[in-house]
């Protein structure tokens, strides 16, 4: 998306990547940070260091045999906060909504992750 992005905002990160622009003026002024494509970027970093981590506790959780009703509760509530999150990301909603949405991915995280620690320790 963020290509899509940048060449019709004629905005490029890298000079090699002017190539694909179709304006014959000075690439290095194609070079140059959009604040829009910026965000998407920034968002899309909060999105895997975040996601990632959730998969990985995500699978050790369901190696403890948790209720299913449980476990689609956390999944459920992480997907939810994590699409509200990127939503106020994108359009920037008002503080403190993108900063909750991102505590309850945190909270959910963290229950999973002290199920799998207390089901290790009684190993």
């Amino acid at each position: 998306m963020s290509l899509l992005a940048s060449t019709s905002l004629q905005a490029f990160a890298n000079q090699e990547d002017t190539s694909l622009a179709s304006s014959t003026g000075d690439k290095k002024k194609l070079v140059r940070v959009d604040p829009d494509v910026e965000r998407v970027r920034r968002c899309h970093q909060n999105d895997l260091e975040n996601i990632i981590p959730f998969i990985v506790i995500g699978l050790l959780y369901t190696l403890t045999g948790p209720d299913l009703s449980t476990a689609l509760l956390h999944f459920r509530v992480f997907v939810g906060s994590r699409l509200f999150h990127t939503v106020a990301y994108l359009f920037p909603l008002p503080q403190p909504s993108r900063a909750a949405a991102f505590l309850i991915g945190l909270v959910t995280t963290s229950s999973m992750a002290y199920r799998v620690l207390m089901t290790a320790l009684y190993l």
